[in-house]
């Protein structure tokens, strides 16, 4: 005999969030459809952390990985292209430094190894390099921190923007997501723009979308998963930390210039103020030439962000975060980030079609 409580039957709020998944897949089909992906959700490269560990692990949940070819030469990428392929079948790109030495052999290395997407960073790409990635059947990426870069960009051939506010973690520029959005979603309609810099939640995703992004790129939360290789003293760092935690590396002097990184406040970037200190009046005292201060400043933090990555040095390595990281309350699989995500979105949507009264 079956018992009346033991039918299972479809329920109003099934029904609602299947609405709610459907809008919210609407909302970034330009970023699924150009990603290949389940989810427009992209993640940020990341020196010592983005390989193929991690990258597969995002892609096989429905994400976008990519791998972060930093200063790699061009054997050791394709080494690292061919492991994360090994581990999923499904679409991941390749974030390749612009001011590499031998930028056209790495791209030569994604176009042979069949890349279908190269994200282009750490300054204007080049356009030989956007017609060789577009001539070998690939899609490009690239940075644009403010509008007239993006228009730009789009003139040069580049196939998909990130913005990326200055919420991020790593090397940021002046502008928040905010700002950036404002000032450019509006007005990029012919290209996918992806947002990054701050994101940790769903409803925070879902509030771009709705303004006209076609997906996300996260990086601080992927960091701290369970896939990442980072040192679990590392993670444990991100746990802890709140969001006023992660801060900006500090210029005492502008002739003496500091690039911008964003990091967890620790031993090292008390001691990296002083060392600018000691520097200056070192240069100031003639006992340094210009040239020789401002490069005795730039190697202070040398293999830092591997002494924190990979050997767990929290204190005195580079602990790059963006301000997202006082949203990470434990480290978690890959998959139940990008699940959680997009719960929040969908549970975002359901709520606001709710009823009056209703929650």
């Amino acid at each position: 005999m079956v018992m009346d409580n033991m039918i299972v039957a479809p329920t109003e709020d099934t029904a609602q969030r299947a609405a709610a998944r459907a809008r919210l897949d609407r909302l970034w089909a330009a970023g699924t459809a150009f990603l290949g992906t389940e989810f427009a959700i992209l993640a940020g490269a990341m020196s010592w952390v983005s390989e193929r560990n991690l990258v597969s692990a995002i892609s096989n949940a429905g994400g976008f990985g990519v791998l972060a070819c930093g200063a790699m030469e061009p054997d050791r990428l394709a080494e690292e292209i061919a492991a994360t392929q090994a581990l999923t079948s499904r679409p991941f790109g390749v974030n390749l430094i612009t001011m590499h030495p031998r930028l056209d052999d790495l791209v030569r290395v994604c176009i042979e190894a069949g890349v279908a997407h190269v994200v282009l960073a750490g300054g204007i790409p080049p356009g030989p390099a956007i017609r060789a990635i577009k001539d070998g059947g690939a899609k490009v990426m690239a940075f644009a921190p403010a509008l007239v870069l993006a228009k730009r960009l789009v003139r040069m051939g580049v196939d998909a923007l990130v913005i990326e506010g200055a919420e991020a973690g790593g090397h940021v520029g002046p502008v928040s997501l905010t700002v950036l959005a404002q000032e450019v979603l509006p007005f990029i309609r012919t290209v996918p723009v992806f947002v990054a810099g701050g994101l940790g939640r769903g409803e925070a995703i879902l509030s771009y979308l709705e303004q006209g992004a076609a997906g996300a790129q996260l990086g601080t939360r992927f960091a701290a998963s369970e896939e990442s290789i980072a040192h679990e003293r590392f993670k444990a760092a991100f746990v802890r930390a709140n969001a006023r935690d992660a801060v900006t590396s500090v210029q005492l002097d502008e002739r003496f210039p500091v690039i911008p990184v964003r990091g967890l406040s620790n031993a090292g970037g008390r001691r990296f103020l002083q060392h600018q200190a000691d520097t200056i009046q070192r240069f100031l005292s003639g006992e340094l030439t210009r040239e020789e201060a401002q490069l005795d400043i730039e190697h202070f933090w040398a293999g830092s962000l591997r002494r924190a990555v990979v050997e767990g040095d929290v204190e005195n390595g580079s602990v790059m975060a963006g301000q997202s990281v006082g949203m990470i309350s434990a480290v978690q699989p890959v998959a139940s980030i990008i699940a959680e995500l997009v719960d929040q979105a969908v549970e975002a949507l359901v709520r606001r079609e709710a009823p009056a009264g209703e929650s």
